[in-house]
């Protein structure tokens, strides 16, 4: 009998899911804005449906950097001190803030659009060291036929950016090359900070067929501005943030951010069960989506073609 029970007991062990161990897991974006906060959300979902629950064994720290570098690399330095598990930085800036701050605590970046450029990793498939992370590296070129689809007469692209942001740097010299391979011109006009993001907007009324606004928070964070600005020139805006369609950009191609934040939550969840970051490969999300807004596309005086509305993701009338 006792036998028969020994041998019930190691069944059942081998039978019921091993219990998560307790984690802290910190998080920090460079500022609030629709898409950073979506992928921040997906991080969680992925911890949870992992068998991490917040209260229960996982302690998820958040603090954003409210669009400061400063402020990020203060961040930084505090979750260093801390010493939790794993660090998850969203945004070019956020990540090169936190791998500046730790060789030895695992990091996971995430909408990151150049690794490379921005000095996160020597090398995408083995990045060795104690960084890893996903890239949300955007389709430039679709974004272009994008544009030319609702706009084919257009020739001049505006390209609103921040230019002392690494990301958007490197998404400049892409879109060069391909503006080039589609017969298009680049104007650009940069804003450091937020509050200069409409007046950035309205240089480029006059020199520019429509605005393109890359994956750049500081731009995305005062959307509104710029939006203001186009609406009243009668000057088509375009994003490469799905989630700013609904703020009034006429159309977006890009990455759902929440699952962006799901894969990179699956990555964190490796670590957590043991593996070496260095070991495991940067990726590029996988998926885009296509949202557009019937709205504002009348607000700035373009039609939106029926077969491209009857192909995207979301329509916002």
């Amino acid at each position: 009998m006792r036998q028969l029970l020994l041998a019930f007991a190691a069944t059942l062990a081998i039978s019921l899911p091993a219990q998560a161990e307790d984690v802290t897991v910190a998080v920090t974006a460079i500022v609030e804005h629709p898409a950073l906060d979506a992928a921040r959300d997906g991080v969680k979902e992925a911890l949870e449906a992992a068998g991490y629950k917040e209260g229960e064994n996982l302690k998820f720290i958040y603090e954003s950097a409210q669009g400061n570098p400063a402020t990020a690399a203060q961040i930084a330095r505090q979750f260093v001190g801390e010493g939790p598990s794993v660090i998850v930085p969203i945004s070019t800036p956020s990540a090169q803030a936190v791998v500046s701050a730790t060789k030895d605590i695992p990091v996971v970046f995430t909408a990151v659009s150049d690794p490379l450029g921005a000095q996160l990793v020597t090398d995408m498939d083995k990045p060795g060291g104690n960084v890893t992370g996903l890239s949300d590296l955007s389709p430039v070129a679709e974004h272009l036929a994008l544009i030319k689809e609702i706009l084919p007469n257009a020739k001049t692209i505006g390209f609103l950016y921040n230019s002392g942001e690494a990301n958007s740097v490197s998404l400049l010299a892409v879109l060069k090359a391909e503006a080039e391979k589609a017969g298009l011109t680049v104007v650009e006009s940069a804003a450091t900070k937020s509050a200069e993001v409409q007046g950035a907007a309205r240089a480029l009324v006059g020199r520019a067929d429509a605005i393109y606004v890359p994956t750049d928070n500081t731009i995305i964070s005062a959307l509104e501005g710029a939006v203001a600005v186009a609406e009243e020139a009668k000057l088509p805006l375009f994003t490469a943030d799905t989630d700013s369609v609904s703020r009034g950009a006429v159309a977006a191609l890009g990455f759902n951010y929440k699952d962006v934040g799901k894969q990179t939550g699956e990555i964190v969840v490796r670590i957590l069960k043991g593996e070496n970051p260095g070991d495991i490969a940067v990726k590029v999300a996988a998926g885009t989506d296509l949202v557009v807004n019937k709205g504002a596309a009348a607000k700035m005086g373009v039609t939106l073609p029926e077969a491209l509305v009857g192909r995207a993701t979301r329509v916002i009338e």
